[in-house]
């Protein structure tokens, strides 16, 4: 998990697809211009079995000006030939919130 938003934060695509599983693999990832990463805390980590875990996070981030957003998830991992693997995400909470553009 700590590594996928590293490779957010340094728009790390490659690593990104790599780590991305294949049944739900994008073809592309692209990355919101002037978004910057400001922190990530997992709230919450949790083995389902051996090959499938649940980690809860929340990410901040601001775009441009604008005040500071989060990112609230719950992702599953799957694990494949000892390698871990993102499957998909579920909003958590208010899950994905925009900052709103600092005014004059």
């Amino acid at each position: 998990m700590r590594s996928r938003y590293a490779a957010f934060v340094l728009l790390d695509a490659p690593y990104l697809l790599r780590t991305w599983h294949v049944s739900t693999r994008p073809a592309s990832v692209s990355f919101e211009p002037g978004l910057k990463w400001l922190g990530l805390k997992v709230v919450s980590a949790r083995t389902v079995d051996a090959d499938r875990a649940e980690v809860e996070f929340i990410a901040r981030y601001r775009v441009g000006g604008a005040s500071a957003g989060r990112h609230h998830e719950r992702s599953r991992f799957v694990c494949e030939g000892g390698e871990w693997f993102y499957v998909d995400g579920s909003a958590c909470g208010a899950g994905f919130s925009r900052p709103s553009e600092k005014s004059g």
